[in-house]
């Protein structure tokens, strides 16, 4: 997949162990996050997540990436593409650098991505987000998803592409 062509505005490049320390720095300026997904970011877990596939995907079908400003790294995104099913691509991790946030930047990204998605074929975006968690809830709800199941963690939230 050509990641430059998720965002008309940023810089989008794949991530790497180099950049474990960037990506933790603007995990850590979330701490709100962690009060809902614990334990607290470090950068053994940014590599972690780097390497994390979910049953049955290879990294072809894998993506960690950045948006970049001219100056830094904006907001960071884990996609596997085709999970769990053939036309779904599932975000397993989005967050936005908060000086960035309440300002339309991920709503920004989201549409991008859906919008390239969908170009591609795909049919559905699918994510997670974390039981209790309001804020994230309520970015979701405002970036077009919906509920569509849960278990006892996570609130699995869809939207139609």
């Amino acid at each position: 997949m050509d990641l430059s062509r998720l965002s008309d505005r940023f810089t989008v490049k794949a991530l790497a162990e180099a950049d474990a320390d960037a990506v933790c720095a603007l995990c850590a300026g979330n701490p709100l996050f962690y009060q809902y997904h614990p334990p607290f970011v470090t950068r053994e877990s940014i590599l972690a997540d780097m390497a994390a596939l979910p049953p049955g995907k290879s990294y072809e079908d894998k993506f960690y990436f950045g948006f970049f400003s001219p100056e830094r790294l904006v907001a960071v995104m884990d996609l596997v593409l085709r999970y769990p099913d053939r036309e779904t691509a599932f975000i397993g991790f989005f967050m936005v650098d908060i000086q960035d946030q309440g300002r339309g930047t991920g709503t920004e990204i989201i549409g991008g991505c859906a919008a390239r998605l969908r170009e591609l074929g795909f049919r559905r975006l699918r994510l997670g987000v974390d039981r209790g968690n309001p804020q994230s809830f309520a970015f979701w709800t405002k970036s077009g998803f919906a509920p569509a199941g849960e278990n006892d963690h996570l609130i699995y939230m869809d939207r139609r592409l």
